[in-house]
């Protein structure tokens, strides 16, 4: 039997496979990769032992190999198997004790990978009495000896002579978040690599955060208790037997001839927008400039690379502020399960560590390994955050290089690595005070840096202000959800949309045209030039980040409409809506002008123009009194440079806050 089923491989090997095992062996390789469909065609009785006693299998295909005359080509080379059947195709949650020993595959992503080390595969050793050797292959971290010769029955220490080692890897890899059903925790599995499968091209592509498909053999750990003994339980390992990289983009839903019909179809509709904005959480009322954004946001920008490896972000961060209990949260969970390939965190439940990347021990070699974060994980994806303000000041700074650069660089233990991090950011945070004051600048009320916020290129603040029309309205539509939920349906089917917008982000790559981009730099020029402020202080009303934003804006309303230009409509939108952020939150109260330090840094340039006016007259007042200044003197200067005692008071309150002026004693100014 065992002669018939080599001769079996061995023809098989030679009708199907001769070139490629030439080409193979010509390059050094170690591997061939055997398709499971093309064995099933030739013998359907092999191609099913495979999958169910794969261990022996591969003995014999990998004998066969041996056997094949390839002139002077000597290297070992083994089989990888790919293209498995569909009923191979396991979810990890789904592995059970009946499939150990069998041949899976699986989609999973890497969540952690330990350093590539040698490993003894098979020992051997010498009986100390006897001089009688015996093989014995290695499968657990502890090395196996043996308990007894097999010639002179010798129990005791025996003599290792010999080791075969192998390069090996682990990785602990989890569900891909596709293939979770609604808020399900992904489950993990450890999952062992080999050989050439660690060979340094193939394992480049292998980073937390990325995409792969394991075809391997599912086996048993025997787990030991605190005490040293064997428990009853197992644990299950992979051993894998070949790993794909799969294109991990947002962009991997798989779009039939028929749903491109529909997708063009609704392309060329003139309400597209409107279609678009009620389909996105429609249990929600109103609130049609915050959708529009957000559909925006979904289909994106284009990512522009220069050949000197400058890169210009393609990603939209949109930013949402505001009362308790205007949707926000429902906003956010809505599109972390519209969009492929989204992650949700929330509030004191994301760390640094948990946002980005971190190291942590490695139980396999007992070194320190590489686990991915949010933002590593949603790359080429979204990433919904909510309760943005309640993530801890130090756990906010890991934020800011994902946001702008889009990596996440560490440098932690004995890891440096840089991770991609491609994810467009949807936030949300909440005032400190409980309700939103629209007479205080928002970074006073909101608890976040200035340069965090300024990385959003969409800002809007969610008022819940008294409006009988508008109550009105709200109420009728919730009272009308209570009774019936599929009243608010969407003008888009859910699945229709995320194919439509995976659609976009695979064919559609808009160009900016001479037209939008003169009124692009018209707005911009326009706007700037209109720079308010006292003393030479002016404000800035617009920077060149809100410029990139109206950009990245302007090309994602065209790829809603799969077009492969950029026109004066979609400039117009993009202003529209950075000019909405603009009049929200970054109108000076004093001047009515727009000043963009009032979004990022709270303090407007009539204010700062009030604080080097304090600090230029302390100075020359230290010439009349010393360092030591009276606090009247001072007020008293101010009022006559035209300044009101009401706001003089307030800036010397900020300054002091600031610990810039300090009181040694009551009535006296000093600089800090």
């Amino acid at each position: 039997m065992e002669s018939k089923t080599l001769t079996q491989y061995r023809t098989f090997l030679e009708k199907y496979y001769k070139k490629e095992l030439l080409d193979v062996a010509q390059k050094g390789s170690k591997s061939l990769q055997i398709d499971w469909q093309i064995l099933s065609k030739y013998d359907p009785e092999l191609a099913e032992s495979i999958l169910m006693s794969p261990k022996e299998s591969l003995e014999y295909i990998n004998g066969a190999i041996a056997e094949e005359e390839l002139g002077d080509l000597k290297n070992a080379i083994g089989a990888r198997i790919i293209n498995l059947p569909p009923s191979q195709k396991l979810r990890i949650r789904d592995l059970r004790s009946r499939n150990l020993g069998q041949l899976i595959t699986c989609n999973a992503l890497i969540r952690q990978a330990s350093d590539i080390r040698p490993m003894i595969t098979i020992a051997t050793f010498e009986c100390p009495k006897c001089g009688s050797q015996s093989k014995l292959e290695q499968h657990e971290n502890k090395l196996a000896e043996p308990g007894l010769c097999g010639q002179c029955r010798h129990k005791g220490k025996f003599k290792m002579v010999e080791k075969n080692l192998s390069d090996v890897q682990q990785l602990v890899v989890e569900e891909p978040p596709e293939s979770l059903e609604g808020g399900a925790q992904p489950k993990r599995i450890r999952c062992i690599l080999h050989d050439d499968l660690l060979e340094p091209d193939l394992e480049r592509n292998r980073f937390p955060g990325n995409k792969i498909k394991i075809v391997g053999v599912v086996k048993e750990v025997a787990i030991t208790t605190r005490t040293g003994a064997q428990s009853t339980k197992f644990d299950i390992i992979l051993e894998a037997n070949s790993v794909e990289s799969m294109e991990e983009e947002f962009e991997e839903l798989d779009v039939n001839s028929e749903e491109i019909d529909e997708i063009m179809k609704l392309a060329k509709d003139p309400n597209i927008y409107e279609k678009l904005i009620q389909s996105i959480a429609p249990v929600i009322y109103g609130y049609d400039e915050i959708k529009e954004s957000i559909v925006l946001q979904l289909f994106g920008g284009v990512r522009k690379v220069k050949s000197d490896g400058t890169e210009l972000r393609g990603d939209i961060h949109v930013l949402l502020m505001g009362d308790p209990g205007a949707g926000k949260s429902i906003l956010l969970r809505y599109i972390s399960n519209l969009a492929p390939k989204a992650r949700y965190v929330a509030g004191r439940g994301a760390s640094g560590a948990g946002l980005t990347a971190a190291v942590v021990k490695d139980e396999f070699l007992g070194g320190w390994a590489l686990e991915a974060g949010t933002l590593v994980l949603a790359n080429k994806g979204m990433a919904c955050i909510d309760e943005l303000d309640k993530i801890s000041h130090d756990d906010r700074s890991a934020m800011h290089e994902a946001m702008e650069q889009q990596t996440v660089s560490i440098s932690k233990a004995n890891i440096q690595a840089t991770l991609m991090s491609q994810a467009s950011v949807l936030a949300a945070a909440n005032p400190k005070y409980g309700r939103f004051d629209p007479y205080q600048p928002p970074p006073t009320q909101i608890d976040l840096p200035p340069t965090l916020i300024n990385r959003f290129d969409l800002m809007f603040v969610i008022r819940d202000i008294p409006n009988i029309a508008t109550d009105e309205r709200i109420a009728s539509h919730v009272l009308k959800l209570q009774g019936d939920i599929e009243s608010a349906k969407s003008e888009i089917e859910h699945s229709l949309l995320r194919k439509y917008i995976a659609y976009a982000k695979q064919t559609c790559f808009p160009k900016l045209g001479k037209e939008p981009q003169k009124l692009i730099r018209d707005y911009y020029v326009k706007i700037r030039s209109t720079a308010a402020g006292e003393d030479g202080i002016k404000s800035i009303p617009i920077s060149a980040r809100q410029l990139q934003a109206i950009i990245r804006l302007a090309e994602a309303s065209a790829k809603v409409r799969l077009s492969k230009n950029v026109t004066k409509e979609d400039a117009e939108r993009a202003i529209r809506l950075v000019e909405e952020t603009l009049k929200q939150l970054g109108t000076d109260p004093e001047t009515g002008k727009i000043d963009i330090d009032r979004i990022t840094t709270g303090i407007t340039a009539t204010e700062r123009s009030r604080i080097s006016s304090i600090k230029q007259t302390m100075t020359e007042l230290e010439a009349q009194f010393g360092k030591a200044i009276p606090k009247d003197d001072l007020i008293k200067a101010l009022e006559d440079k035209g300044m009101s005692k009401e706001k003089i008071e307030s800036e010397l309150l900020r300054l002091k806050k600031a610990g810039e002026i300090f009181e040694p004693r009551h009535g006296v100014l000093q600089k800090g």
